[in-house]
């Protein structure tokens, strides 16, 4: 699939520069070095710009003492900042995983204009590499908010190598960052797909099925077995198609296709609450927005993505 990398948070060519880890904290006070902030996993944002500023700018103040170092561009370094703990006079209860978050939060060090804004209600509109920095910063932090202490011997540990690592000075243990995979699959069965859609979407939002891949499983043996678990249809042949990062909060989405050689559907209730095959025909229908009862999945997901080209026949 040539176009695999198009999808959103991925192609950004970010230099992370790893061998700058461990000098991190002395290059984030070089010259040229720039910070992004994050407040609660929603980045500070410019209309469709992802804001950086120097390391000693006023709303950097507010951050918590643990920067990431994200990576290098044009020779320099680019950070990350966490605002969590600091409280705006206005919209201070958005919800750290808020799928329908649409409240913006401004620093008073930045009063005209940048707000820290939901990332998936902004990630269409940022630029390739804007919405890597954007998602590494906000996988990252969120790995860190949960892993304060040793998973070995439970001592709280402390922040390493520019945010890549958590050490522990009680037993020695090193934890590093973790990417859960999960296949998301574009299932199809002569001209139709499969949709389905989980209970809390929005009304009328059906996406592919998805499901993370369990310890000792192939990415294909993944998506037998959750495809017959969640709609009771077989898969025969499987085959790799994109990947996207999805940092809500630590994913990594795995598009595959595969040929179903059942079509009768057996939901699973304690999984999705519907599914159902859908036509190329109607599914153009549900892109162009006059389906009577389906929308199309979130645009930016990889589920979106691949309907879309599967529709435009540019999967190869």
């Amino acid at each position: 699939m040539k176009i695999a990398e198009t999808v959103t948070f991925a192609g950004g060519g970010l230099d992370r520069a790893a061998h700058w880890r461990a000098t991190s904290a002395e290059r984030r006070m070089e010259a040229g070095s720039r910070t992004i902030a994050m407040w609660r996993g929603k980045p500070l944002l410019d209309g469709d710009t992802l804001v950086t500023v120097p390391h000693n700018h006023p709303v950097v103040a507010d951050a918590g003492a643990d920067h990431l170092f994200l990576g290098r561009i044009d020779g320099a370094g680019v950070f990350a900042a966490d605002l969590s703990d600091w409280t705006p006079e206005e919209g201070a209860d958005a919800a750290l995983d808020g799928f329908r978050d649409a409240s913006l939060q401004v620093h008073p060090a930045l009063p005209d204009g940048p707000a820290f804004t939901e990332l998936r209600n902004a990630m269409t509109r940022l630029s390739p590499l804007d919405a890597e920095l954007a998602a590494t910063a906000r996988a990252l932090f969120m790995w860190h908010a949960g892993h304060r202490f040793c998973a070995n011997c439970g001592a709280a540990t402390d922040a390493a190598q520019g945010g890549w690592q958590r050490d522990c000075p009680a037993c020695g243990r090193h934890h590093f960052p973790r990417t859960d995979p999960v296949v998301i699959m574009l299932i199809t069965h002569g001209n139709s797909v499969l949709v389905g859609r989980s209970p809390g979407w929005p009304e009328r939002m059906y996406s592919l099925l998805a499901g993370f891949v369990e310890p000792g499983e192939s990415l294909e043996a993944a998506v037998r077995r959750e495809v017959f678990e969640e709609a009771g249809v077989r898969v025969g042949p499987v085959r790799y198609l994109s990947s996207q990062p999805w940092p809500f909060p630590a994913s990594l989405m795995c598009g595959m296709a595969g040929e179903a050689t059942t079509r009768e559907i057996t939901i699973d209730p304690v999984e999705i609450e519907d599914a159902r095959w859908v036509t190329r025909e109607e599914m153009a229908d549900v892109f162009a927005g006059q389906h009577p009862a389906i929308n199309p999945a979130r645009p930016g997901a990889i589920a979106h993505f691949l309907l879309e080209n599967w529709l435009a026949d540019r999967l190869g």
